[in-house]
């Protein structure tokens, strides 16, 4: 039986999950491989914690050399996360002839380019299912399952922390600082959530799924990004009113020449499968031209669920090593000469509904300057709510949904409503998904 040995570095949450996973599920695995995974190196700054799983000490290691160069390993498993050293890290291994598994999203999506070139220059896989959606196969699905598909659309929930939060406030009318406690209290969300709750973490699975679904190279940083640190109770309450849950929603939408791509909070019909994605749980909705529309949902995070799928990449190579046929499959679903520039579309050109929260003062005549405004701008009212006087003294409510309308209008719009005198603070903003 053919023995493929792995190195591992970064034993944390996730690092930790993958040895428990090989040293429970071990025989299974070996059954369907009709190989063994032998886990010789764990490199970490920290090996004297408790990770909960047991491990032979000459296994343990603060000298990640010790995987790079070592000849016998032949996956390396990289699960430290970050940018630096862990892209230094990567490209060690892949120069030293060695495949990798990653959960980093983050890495792919602002150094995809050069790593996924390194990787293949050099014959070796670079897997990479655990970096969107954890244990949703979405990263597979669409490197193989739809491979004769056209795909027009991907929309996701990809970010359990934020789901979590927006669920949380939704069912039980909680402020958002409360349920963010609550959610760090529980494990659900990191000491400092900026890229959970800011969007940044969403904007870099979206970036991964769309060099994948288009075959284009993606700007990470020319992606539009909006969190949910501005979403409050009374927004929450009006979405419902209106028919709506508010999601923090990955969009990518290919209309053949351009991708319009994006991250925010967005208002989802009720009735809609997204919409109904709660509590920490993870989906991503795939239209195409085939098949319309597909939707995968699970776990997005955890230990297990995510090194689930980081085994499974494992089993992936050791299949292509044992049978001789490496690179198979093309890491970014496309090879290099076949990818394609595609532009981003300016986050101004795209067109939608918009709910709009203003905070006013409580004087005759507002309601027409905002509208009037509006109308200057081709933004026609659909809805509108107007709350009762805040006890408080701050400033009133006042909550229009507006009919289709282009964002470039949309947001001269607001400057100018924001420099009036009668409004109390910035307004807010949230876009319709439907």
């Amino acid at each position: 039986m053919d023995t493929i040995k792995l190195g591992l570095i970064g034993f944390g949450t996730i690092g930790s999950s993958v040895v428990k996973i090989l040293q429970e599920n071990g025989g299974l695995i070996s059954q369907r491989l009709g190989g063994r995974l032998e886990l010789v190196k764990i490199a970490d700054l920290d090996i004297t914690t408790d990770r909960g799983v047991k491990v032979e000490p000459g296994i343990l290691t603060t000298e990640v050399g010790e995987i790079l160069e070592a000849p016998e390993i032949d996956i390396v498993i990289e699960l430290m996360g970050g940018y630096e050293p862990a892209r230094s890290f990567v490209l060690k291994a892949i120069a030293n002839g060695k495949h990798v598994v990653t959960a980093n999203k983050a890495l792919l999506a602002k150094y995809g380019d050069e790593l996924f070139g390194a990787a293949e220059k050099a014959g070796v896989n670079l897997l990479f299912e655990a970096a969107v959606g954890g244990a949703i196969p979405i990263i597979r699905s669409i490197k193989e399952s739809f491979v004769a598909n056209r795909v027009e659309a991907i929309e996701g929930i990809v970010n359990g922390t934020a789901n979590y939060i927006l669920t949380k406030m939704s069912d039980e009318g909680l402020p958002f600082d409360q349920v963010l406690k609550e959610a760090q209290e529980k494990g659900f969300a990191e000491a400092d959530p900026t890229f959970d709750i800011e969007g940044i973490d969403s904007a870099h699975k979206i970036a991964v799924l769309t060099r994948l679904a288009y075959g284009t190279t993606v700007d990470f940083d020319a992606i539009y990004v909006q969190g949910i640190s501005s979403i409050r109770q009374e927004d929450i309450e009006c979405a419902h009113e209106f028919g709506y849950r508010i999601k923090l929603l990955a969009v990518s939408k290919f209309d053949g020449s351009t991708i319009d791509l994006r991250v925010h909070p967005a208002m989802v019909p009720e009735d809609k499968p997204l919409a109904n994605v709660n509590g920490v749980l993870n989906a991503v909705l795939v239209r195409d031209d085939l098949m319309e529309e597909n939707i995968l949902i699970g776990h997005g995070a955890g230990g297990l669920p995510t090194g689930s799928a980081v085994t499974a990449d494992v089993v992936e190579i050791a299949r292509d090593i044992i049978t001789g046929c490496t690179g198979r499959v093309p890491s970014q679903a496309f090879p290099s000469g076949s990818q394609t520039a595609i532009p981003l579309k300016n986050i101004n050109e795209i067109e939608a509904e918009y709910f709009l929260r203003f905070s006013v003062q409580d004087k005759p005549g507002v309601l027409s300057r905002i509208s009037g405004i509006l109308g200057e701008n081709q933004i026609s009212i659909r809805t509108m709510i107007q709350r009762e006087r805040d006890p408080r003294g701050g400033g009133v409510p006042l909550i229009l949904m507006t009919h289709q309308a282009l964002e470039e209008n949309v947001q001269k719009s607001l400057q100018e409503i924001d420099s009036l005198d009668v409004i109390c603070e910035k307004t807010v903003l949230i876009r319709v998904e439907k």
